[in-house]
Parts: structure tokens; sequence; C-alpha cells
């Protein structure tokens, strides 16, 4: 602005300016300016041009502008979601980093609002819902482990080898005791500072926080909840009332001489209280421990019995608020940690999420790994009661986390509705293929079966008498029976369909697991599809939808029209 008031007031023309970001804008009239982009430079991954883009033209005022400027975000926040990524600094197809990312996401659910929620959004309702990105990846590389990784990575395919230093090592330094410290501390330091930051900026803000993690992000988010500890006043309630309490593996059970005294040991009161043992101290006993104090065999069985019984009734594990093997206590590393993880000190959120959205998820397979074989139905996050696992059909790194808290039930996810209110026409098509050679097979049994018991009949001595109206219906009831069966089949599969599936507490008695739905060219191949299937939750306007309609539920706010099946 400042060349271009000097250029009108001297009559100057034809001026080059170049800004500190190197770009370029010569001023040729008033009328006509000129801007040249940067040249980008070029990366290990991607192949820059090297000749220069086309110059935009610059003009002033908007008078002579035929596009529709858009109107921007608007300006008031309902809800905050803070958005973690996973292995590496790219999380797409395209190499993009998670800000850019985030902003695909931020954009498609302005999108998404205006297309679901345009009554709120006229009432003035609703406002928006704002995605910050987490970067984490570049402070555990900042460590100098990259230069020590360079020293002893070999010399050959070496774009491959940085790959995998770069993205695939990042699971590895997760399930190492000192990276994951770094990484956990950094994931809930930066969400922390992000959030005060938000709060600082935006004054008026009073709506809730969520959180969402992409495959690695989203069990380092998981890890972090289940280490969260509840509030004082939640704590006494729940210990009112006989719950399980964070920061203790007994809760509301009774003082340890009070637990001695039920158990006929009051002998061993002064052992107990010699060695400073509270409530806390003895549910992380092990029968190891109790050994050390002096305490019998009888006596020690007695007590790790009554702790297991007592935690078992709450539906949690000494030491863990989930169900694990009959080896889950034998390593002393895991034994005060709640999901076995690899033992860091996992730092406190300064806030509590209302709900965890998990894209492309591992975490099922991450704690089949650890020896946890079951999540007791009763257990829920301590500070989060709500927990969506999304994943489409084909991400090869994604698992369900339902069958683990239902394991002696078979059942599909919940399929996730398409935005624009129906299925997918190639899903229909199949639905339509599958029940009508269903169908076809009935019909062909009930003719064979109808052709064998004339077959049959015609065998016997033939009677020419007159048959009663009673016979006549009799056999006609019989010709009509294999076609009632067809009939009644699919009714009794819907039957069968009708009753809910309890999932748990872990989503506040709902559904976890939703599939996203394929699209027609990737239902070809799925192991073509597979990458993209892992990547494509950013761009996923059905991914977006159940996020914008579970966060706006909360706030007793619904679609403008819901969509089937939701």
């Amino acid at each position: 602005q400042e060349a271009y008031m000097v250029a009108v007031t001297l009559d100057e023309w034809k001026k080059k300016l170049e800004s500190p970001s190197r770009e370029i804008i010569i001023l040729h009239n008033p009328k006509l300016m000129v801007h040249y982009q940067p040249v980008a430079i070029s990366d290990d991954w991607v192949s820059t041009p090297t000749e220069q883009g086309r110059p935009r033209t610059v003009k002033r005022g908007v008078e002579n502008i035929a596009a529709d400027i858009p109107n921007g975000e608007p300006l008031q926040i309902d809800h905050l979601v803070f958005v973690v990524h996973g292995i590496g600094p790219a999380c797409d197809i395209r190499f993009r980093s998670i800000v850019q990312c985030v902003n695909d996401f931020r954009n498609v659910s302005l999108s998404m609002l205006q297309a679901h929620f345009k009554k709120a959004q006229e009432q003035q309702q609703i406002g928006r819902v704002e995605f910050l990105p987490v970067n984490w990846h570049s402070s555990l590389h900042s460590t100098g482990v990259d230069v020590d990784l360079e020293r002893i990575t070999l010399p050959s395919i070496n774009r491959l080898r940085h790959f995998i230093n770069d993205t695939i090592l990042d699971v590895f330094f997760y399930n190492s005791s000192t990276y994951c410290q770094t990484i956990v501390d950094t994931v809930a330091s930066e969400m922390n500072r992000l959030y005060q930051l938000f709060l600082q900026r935006n004054p008026l803000f009073k709506g809730g926080v969520s959180i969402a993690g992409h495959s690695l992000g989203s069990l380092i988010l998981f890890d972090l909840l289940t280490n969260q500890k509840a509030a004082p006043e939640e704590e006494e309630e729940e210990h009112s009332t006989e719950g399980s309490r964070a920061a203790s593996g007994l809760g509301g059970i009774e003082e340890v001489k009070e637990i001695l005294k039920k158990l006929e040991l009051s002998e061993y009161c002064d052992v107990f209280e010699k060695e400073k043992m509270d409530r806390q101290a003895l549910s992380l006993c092990t029968e190891e421990n109790l050994k050390e104090m002096g305490i019998p065999l009888g006596p020690r069985m007695k007590i790790l019995h009554y702790l297991s019984s007592k935690s078992r009734e709450r539906g949690v594990e000494p030491g863990s608020p989930l169900q694990r093997g009959p080896d889950e206590g034998r390593n002393c590393q895991y034994r005060d940690v709640a999901l076995g993880q690899v033992s860091a000190n996992y730092p406190q959120l300064n806030y509590k999420p209302s709900i965890f959205f998990a894209f492309g998820s591992p975490i099922g397979m991450f704690l089949t790994v650890r020896g946890v074989k079951r999540i007791n139905p009763s257990y829920s996050l301590p500070t989060c009661k709500g927990f969506f696992n999304i994943f489409h059909p084909f991400d090869p790194v994604a698992y369900r986390i339902e069958p683990m808290i239902v394991p002696d039930l078979e059942f599909e996810p919940m399929l996730l509705p398409h935005h624009k209110g129906r299925k997918r026409m190639h899903l229909e098509l199949k639905e339509g293929l599958t029940r009508m050679s269903v169908d076809l097979k009935n019909n062909l049994l009930g003719s064979l079966r109808v052709a064998w018991q004339s077959f049959t009949r015609a065998q016997l001595p033939a009677i020419e008498a007159v048959t009663t109206d009673a016979e006549t219906e009799a056999e006609a009831g019989t010709e009509k029976q294999p076609d009632a069966k067809a009939e009644e089949a699919p009714v009794a599969a819907v039957k069968e369909e009708a009753p809910s599936i309890n999932v748990g507490r872990l989503n506040g008695g709902n559904r976890i697991d939703y599939v996203l739905q394929e699209k027609p060219i990737e239902s070809f191949n799925e192991y073509l599809f597979a990458l993209q299937g892992h990547l494509c939750y950013w761009e996923s306007e059905d991914t977006v939808l159940l996020v914008l309609k579970e966060i706006y539920q909360t706030l007793g706010v619904t679609l403008d029209q819901p969509l089937p099946g939701s």
C-alpha cells in the first residue's frame, strides 16, 4: 500500500517490489499490477517445477470481481476439538502436514453445517466447531535420535530407509519407555498450551472440548485418557456409592484393619501397620509382597482372594480397569499401569474431554498385544464419557473395540449413513442381489421339496377314492409350507437383529464401532485402496458429519433431517 501510494503520488510506475517471503509484485500502472509466486523449495519426496508459475493479476477493490467472495467462518465457536496425528510428518496420500489436513477437516465441517444444520444456523443457535492440530512428531525427532539413526542406517535404498526412519519407527518409539515419555509429555503439554491460548484469544468461549486422534495418535490419546484422575468431588461421590476410584484399585473398601478383622486375620494387623499399608497400597500388593512381609500361605490366599472378589464385583481387576489374562500380573513393570503400557508418567489435562474420536485406530490390536483379552462392560474412561471408533472397511491399521467388550456375540459395526441421506448405490445393489439369491434358494428348495413329496406319494398304492375336504386342505397346506417358511426366514432374521446390543459403558451405553461406506471404485479391489482407506478421514463428509452430530447432540441441537440408519 505504501509503495502504491508513492507511485500514484509521484506518477512513477513499472516498479518491482519483493517481499520477505520472496514474492514479487510489479506495479505497471494504477490498474495493472502483477503478482509472481515464489519458486517452491524442493524436498526429498516431491519434485518441484523448475520454472516460475504463471503470474496473478492484482486488482484493487471488489467492484469488478465476478466471483462470489465467501463470508468466512462464523465468529461464534460452540466447541473445540484437538486433533492428534499418527506416525510420520505427513498425514495423507499427498504428503501434507497435520495443519493442512485439519484445515481440510475444518472446511468440510463448515459445509456440513450449512447442509445439515441450516435451521439452527438461521436461528443463530449454533456457530461452528473449531479444530486445532496437535503436532508431536517434530518434538520427538528433535531430540537427536535422527542423528543416531543416520549413523547406523545402511546407504542403499536411501529414500525407503529414510521413510521408515521418519514414519514406521514412531511405533517403536512409542513402545520405548524413554521416547514414550517424550511423546505423551509433548501431546499433553501442547494440548494444554493450545487450550490456554485459545481461552485467552476467545474470552467469551463457554463450550466444551473434545479430542480426536488418527492412527497412532488415537492410541496416545487413549493411554492418556485411561491415566487421567477424576476430580476430588467425583471421587468422594464414587466412594460413597462403592464405585471404582481412578487413583486406587479398591476405592470404597474398608480400612486395612477392618479387612483383616473380617477375614479373621487380626493377628497380622501390626505387620501391616508397621509396613504402613493403606488401602491403595494393599490393592497393589502381589503374592510376592505379602510373602516378603512374612504372611503365611493360608492368610496370603485369603487376602488375595478377597481383593480379587471385591474388585470383580465392581467390574475391575486389581490395579487395572480392564480384565486381563491369567498372566497379566506376572510382570511387575505393568503392575501399577492401567492398560499394560510401558511405564510412564502420564500428564494430566487441564480440561475434561466430552468425546474421544478415534480415526483408523489400532487401539484394539495394541490392547490385545499387551495382554488385555477383554474390556469389562462396566469400565469407562475416568474423565471422558464418549468414545467413537471410526474406520474405513479397507483400512489395514484399524481394529474394532466392541468384540473385546462382548466377545461371545458376533455382530457388525454400525454403518455410517451417507451424508446425502442414503446408502451408496453399489451397496444397495449388493444387498438387493444377496436378498434375491436367498429368495431364489428358498424357492428352489421349496420346489424340490414339493416334487420329492409328489414322487414319494406316487409310490404308494393308488386309492381311487374321493378325498375329503380336510385332506385337500392338508395337501394344500403342505405344498404352501416351504413358501411360508421362506417368507418367515427374513422376518425371523429381522427379529434377531431387533434387540439392542449392550456394549458397556465405554461410550455411555451407545455403540462404539462405526464403519464408513466404501466408494464404488474402491469395491473393485480392496488391496489397491487399502492405503487410501487409512488416509481418507480428513476429507470424509460422513466422518465429519458424525463428529458434528455427536458434538451438537450434547448441546441439544439435532440435524435438520435425521439420516436413515443414524
